[in-house]
C-alpha cells in the first residue's frame, strides 16, 4: 500500500496536477537544503517525493484553497 493515501492527500489538496506541483517543488527543497520538517527517523519514505508527500498529509505544508 502506497503511504499516504492519494485519497488522503486530495482532501488537503484541490487537485493531482496541484498535489505533484507542489510535491516536486517541496522534493526539490529537501534534495537541495537537507532542511526536514519532521525528524529524519519519523519519515516512512527514504526518498524527497515520499518525505514531501508525508509531510503535505501531515499538515506542514500550507496549500491555500
Amino acid at each position: 500500500m502506497i503511504y499516504p493515501s492519494i485519497d488522503k492527500l486530495l482532501t488537503i489538496v484541490n487537485s493531482k496536477y496541484e498535489l505533484v506541483h507542489i510535491a516536486a517543488r517541496r522534493a526539490t527543497q529537501i534534495e537541495e537544503t537537507d532542511i526536514f520538517q519532521m525528524k529524519e527517523n519519523e519519515y516512512v519514505s527514504s526518498k524527497g517525493i515520499g518525505r514531501a508527500l508525508e509531510e503535505i498529509s501531515r499538515g506542514l505544508i500550507i496549500v491555500d484553497k
